[in-house]
């Protein structure tokens, strides 16, 4: 049986009044997508056919039925839905958005007629680069932006902007699909619609207050994604105690600067009112304007420390584990991971690594960002048998001393106030007891906390920010107790 037959596809060579059917392009919950060949231009176009999967089916004579008597109110509510996704694309004229041909109705079903895209959605795209830097990315975001203020200007949002519906034609310009989510602004009750990671709070509920900072959520969703090579905790996880790592402490500050990274955590705030609340306004953020005093307010001490003070990350820390893994190790499960990912597959093994304590357990965490499913098991058999096992935790103490011309180089690129204020005996003792709790990356963290705290007790306050485990922060707090002298 064929992909079309299993979809209950349109065959090839049926004929839609002026457009012949030549093959299935793609299938969503609520249709299908077909390359078709319009006669009168002789183009290419897709066609996208309203077929809802769990509530309607394909009869003899090709019309689209509602299975059951129960689900008609269902099926026409969609269907009137596709046909306001089709009225709405069709008044956008913009070079970054999908651009509707036309809409009918036959087959007691509806049609949307696209132009025809040569190229990949995003999340395939990337994986064929071999760098995504801050000016490729710019040349990615910026285009989407201009495209997403026209349909904000028009009085609609998308609410549903995800690397899927981020297509990249064969010459590099991003295009926005998809609008079956889009909706007026103005409409008091918009429907519960959600890309769990991708989805602002606000979207998870048919009242909460949707405005264009709710797009901008999704789409610094997409930027964090692409910069830190992870998806962005959903929002419902984030509301008491935000658990995900900001863009700005986890970004490759050799590809991003600090601004631009800040300002991809501003879209990302959890509270709407704390988001830019406008395209022009993030976009000034993301190009190098600074960045509004509200995401000043927000922003958690240890990414204040680390935008204050961004220094490139010596060679000993660049896989900050909280092991010290092999790096032909690490950098066998990095190249097979990027057969599937593509350049982010570097950040989510580096990422990994601070939690894993063997390669076999390192793949495990790595494999669930592989979306199929044959392929990801194969990606785990592949390292279940490698037995190169990580050191354990390195005695820093021990490590310090047996490179003091290290860690000579190290301190002197430190200015010279912070060495009035702390000796490198002092900075080497903290790096130490740091270390403990997160690896070899605790050298950089000290430098810059170094630069902004005032003594030692504050030096060692700023540096249990960085200990994720709440009891093991509470034990270095302690630590900060006793350097200040307190009972």
């Amino acid at each position: 049986m064929s992909t079309a037959e299993i979809h209950n596809a349109l065959p090839a060579g049926y004929t839609l009044l002026e457009y012949r059917i030549d093959a299935l392009l793609g299938v969503g919950g609520f249709g299908l997508t077909y390359l078709a060949h319009d006669a009168n231009l002789d183009t290419r176009v897709a066609i996208k056919e309203y077929l809802p999967a769990d509530f309607a089916a394909r009869s003899e004579d090709q019309s689209v039925q509602p299975k059951s008597v129960s689900v008609q109110e269902s099926f026409e509510w969609g269907l009137k839905r596709f046909l306001d996704e089709s009225r709405t694309l069709a008044s956008f004229k913009h070079p970054n958005i999908v651009r509707v041909m036309r809409f009918f109705e036959a087959n007691q079903t509806a049609y949307m007629v696209m132009e025809f895209i040569a190229g990949r959605p995003l999340n395939e795209w990337v994986k064929e680069r071999s760098t995504l830097d801050q000016a490729g990315l710019s040349r990615i975001a910026l285009p989407l932006l201009d495209g997403l203020d026209v349909i904000h200007r028009a009085g609609y949002l998308h609410r549903d902007i995800k690397p899927q519906n981020i297509f990249i034609r064969e010459d590099g310009a991003p295009i926005l699909i998809d609008f079956g989510s889009a909706r007026m602004k103005a409409n008091a009750e918009l429907t519960a619609i959600v890309t769990p990671g991708f989805a602002p709070l606000e979207q998870y509920h048919v009242n909460g207050k949707q405005g264009p900072w709710t797009d901008l959520y999704a789409l610094g969703g997409v930027f964090y994604w692409l910069v830190t090579g992870q998806k962005p905790v959903e929002a419902v996880a984030r509301v008491r105690e935000d658990p995900m790592p900001s863009a700005l402490d986890i970004g490759e500050r050799k590809h991003y600067s600090a601004d631009f990274l800040a300002a991809v955590d501003w879209a990302l705030k959890p509270e709407e009112q704390n988001r830019p609340q406008s395209v022009a306004e993030w976009r000034a953020a993301l190009t190098g304007g600074k960045a509004p005093v509200e995401l000043e307010r927000t922003v958690p001490t240890g990414q204040l420390l680390a935008r204050a003070a961004p220094m490139s990350t010596p060679a000993s820390a660049s896989i900050p584990t909280g092991a010290i893994f092999d790096r032909a190790a690490l950098k066998r499960v990095e190249t097979a991971l990027a057969s599937h990912l593509g350049p982010i597959a570097a950040v989510v093994v580096r990422n990994a690594a601070r939690k894993a304590l063997s390669v076999p357990a390192l793949a495990d965490l790595v494999a669930p960002e592989i979306p199929d499913e044959k392929a990801r098991a194969a990606f785990v058999r592949k390292f279940s048998g490698d037995d190169s096992m990580p050191l354990s935790q390195p005695p820093p103490a021990t490590q310090a001393q047996a490179t003091p011309r290290s860690d000579l180089k190290e301190t002197s690129s430190i200015s010279a106030a912070t060495l009035q204020r702390f000796s490198p005996e002092i900075l080497q003792r903290a790096e130490a007891d740091l270390a403990r709790y997160i690896g070899a990356v605790a050298r950089v963290l000290v430098k810059r906390a170094a630069q902004k705290a005032r003594d030692e007790s504050e030096l060692y306050l700023l540096l249990a920010d960085e200990i994720e485990d709440k009891a093991e922060k509470k034990n270095f707090i302690r630590k900060a107790i006793s350097v200040s002298g307190k009972p």
